[in-house]
């Protein structure tokens, strides 16, 4: 390219990568790479239209990729990424190969105002000039039906209307909207700001609202944040990971996601894609188990309004693993061919079929979930009889289906068993019923529920354990190992000083594990042998360690983890062994749970210190 080129030395985007922010405020969220380019966006919720989609549609290398809000700098050299500290606030600098720069701030506003939580629909990004007279260029490609459909755009004196034909978005900006829609590039000599939202007019300017909304969500996270029970050692760490658990509650139901994304692949072109952008209750609960570990009871306080709503609408029968955040039972899922997928790796999917699946672990789920509900003096919504009557239905869904076949909770589509994890989160249920009804004063139902509780106790004990292999395994009478049973000692079922709980660790250690990490399980399944590790494996195997004795070999592996995650702290789902690169949908909640609970087992504690 000539110097005379009026588009400049604007090299290709970079390759996607989980090496990303998020950015979000409980109604949305969205992800920015390390050249402060947003990839990903869905709206108006999580599980919503990506306007933004060049995560999983890299698109033309010569330029600049459909579906994605970049601002590049020309002649570009180097990039740095973080947070402001102990917020949800992200800032990127890019540097010229001259040495000239640009700072971006991108956060979705929240805080606190009018009496409630004030989080709109709307991504805010300012960009400053640090160093020199940089040229940037700004590119806004929004799409609209997963890529297929540009919108029709219109434009005013300060905005620019995107329209489609079920969301129309508006961005107001003090930048040059001739620039920005002709996509040429200009020296930067002072700030602009972009607020991308809901077609409606600012009430105040644009640059006094940018301002005043950054000023006022850096002020509600960091008072958000000074307010958790933190450990003493890897405090940075926990308050990330805290953070990241908060971003993905949907404040609106009180649903939590699973993780933002689909279909990321949980190994290079394994076709292990699926669409996590669902509550399942399963990670919900340790989700609100992990924040409230921190003292953070009011991410609890919302899911339970949503479990709630899903144990009445159950009416005492089948309830599903996963619902939509807005209580959807229905998910169908189907993929999306015209979509390349993330690194070209198809497919992509939409929807997930596991809401049709039976997954028993779920009743347990439930109650632990909501266990902490009749203990807890802080909360402002104590639960109490009615809600423990409602419970107990769900305990009879457990009684009946502790031994019955099912998908087990890593979803296996295609065979069915009586899985140990399954039968111990039952036992878990019927457990937590008699410890809450001793709370509430009933003591024939605290009776009822620990009979039911030591029933299962023994046969899962008897029936899980397999003495060729020394180990408890995946099913009844079964002999392959599976990282799941490691929750026995995580909901309290058996002393992990016990020698067969210990036997199993060291099993799942020789089986499982390569080096610091953890697969699922040993034996195939629908798409073959696991590849990659499944992070929570990990941080299981590290709770474990810890609570066996083990403790520097459990610090040891932590840091590994801690050393896997990504430049601002996050993780995906899965590490791949060997290259050490994240794999899996992105952040997830596992994963950053893993962090909280591993940082609180191992750190020393506060008194020893101050």
């Amino acid at each position: 390219m000539s110097s005379s080129d009026p588009t400049g030395h604007f090299g290709p985007p970079a390759e996607p990568s989980l090496a990303m922010g998020v950015i979000g405020n409980c109604a949305f969220s969205a992800l920015v790479d390390q050249r402060a380019r947003i990839v990903w966006c869905c709206l108006p919720r999580f599980d919503g239209d990506p306007v933004f989609n060049a995560l999983l549609e890299p698109g033309d290398k010569q330029g600049s990729s459909p579906g994605a809000f970049a601002i590049e700098i020309e002649d570009f050299h180097e990039a740095k990424q973080w947070y402001e500290p102990n917020t949800a606030v992200l800032r990127t600098q890019l540097f010229d190969k001259a040495g000239q720069g640009v700072e971006i701030t991108d956060f979705a506003p929240r805080f606190y105002s009018r009496s409630r939580y004030f989080r709109p629909i709307t991504l805010v990004r300012r960009i400053r000039p640090i160093n020199g007279a940089p040229r940037i260029r700004v590119l806004l490609d929004v799409r609209f039906d997963w890529g297929r459909r540009e919108p029709l755009i219109t434009q005013g004196s300060n905005h620019v209307r995107y329209v489609g034909d079920a969301l129309t978005l508006r961005l107001n900006t003090d930048a040059p909207i001739s620039h920005l829609l002709a996509r040429q590039p200009f020296v930067l000599t002072r700030e602009h700001n972009f607020l991308l939202g809901a077609d409606e007019s600012l009430s105040e300017g644009i640059a006094d609202t940018a301002r005043l909304f950054e000023q006022e969500t850096i002020s509600y996270w960091r008072r958000w944040s000074q307010r958790l029970h933190i450990p003493l050692q890897w405090q940075e760490a926990v308050i990330r990971a805290a953070i990241t658990l908060k971003l993905s509650l949907f404040e609106d139901t009180g649903a939590i996601v699973a993780a933002m994304t689909t279909s990321i692949p949980e190994a290079p072109g394994s076709q292990r894609n699926w669409d996590y952008r669902y509550c399942w209750l399963r990670d919900a609960f340790f989700v609100v188990r992990a924040l409230n570990s921190l003292s953070e009871v009011g991410t609890m306080e919302d899911y339970l309004r949503w479990l709630s709503n899903v144990v009445l609408q159950a009416r005492g029968s089948h309830i599903q693993p996963l619902y939509g955040i807005g209580l959807e039972r229905e998910l169908p899922e189907s993929t999306l061919d015209h979509l390349s997928g993330y690194r070209g790796m198809g497919p992509v999917r939409v929807g997930n079929q596991a809401q049709e699946h039976f997954q028993h672990d779920v009743y347990g789920n439930v109650i632990l979930g909501a266990a902490q509900a009749f203990h807890d003096h802080r909360l402002l919504h104590r639960a109490s009889h009615a809600e423990f009557k409602q419970l107990e239905t769900v305990g009879e869904q457990a009684v009946q289906a502790y031994d019955q076949p099912d998908a087990g909770m890593w979803e296996l589509r295609t065979r069915a068993r009586v899985h140990t994890s399954s039968a111990l989160m039952c036992w878990a249920a019927c457990d937590r019923l008699a410890k809450i009804a001793v709370v509430l004063k009933e003591p024939h139902r605290a009776a009822y529920w620990q009979g039911h509780a030591d029933v299962m106790q023994e046969r899962i004990l008897r029936e899980s354990w397999n003495e060729e292999r020394q180990a408890f395994a995946e099913s009844f009478g079964g002999r392959n190992l599976d990282a799941s049973v490691l929750l026995m000692i995580e909901v309290g079922f058996i002393d992990p000083k016990d020698p067969r709980f210990i036997a199993t660790v060291d099993a799942l250690e020789k089986y499982l594990c390569d080096g610091p990490y953890m697969r699922r399980y040993e034996a195939p399944d629908d798409f073959g042998k696991p590849e990659t590790a499944f992070n929570i494996c990990t941080f299981w195997r590290i709770d474990a360690l810890a609570r066996i004795g083990r403790k520097q070999q459990a610090l040891e592996i932590f840091e590994a983890m801690l050393a896997a995650r990504n430049h601002v702290g996050l993780l995906s789902e899965d590490t791949h062994p060997v290259t050490g690169e994240m794999w899996g949908n992105f952040p997830q909640t596992y994963s950053m749970v893993g962090i909280i609970n591993a940082a609180v087992r191992l750190s020393v504690p506060w008194d020893s210190q101050i």
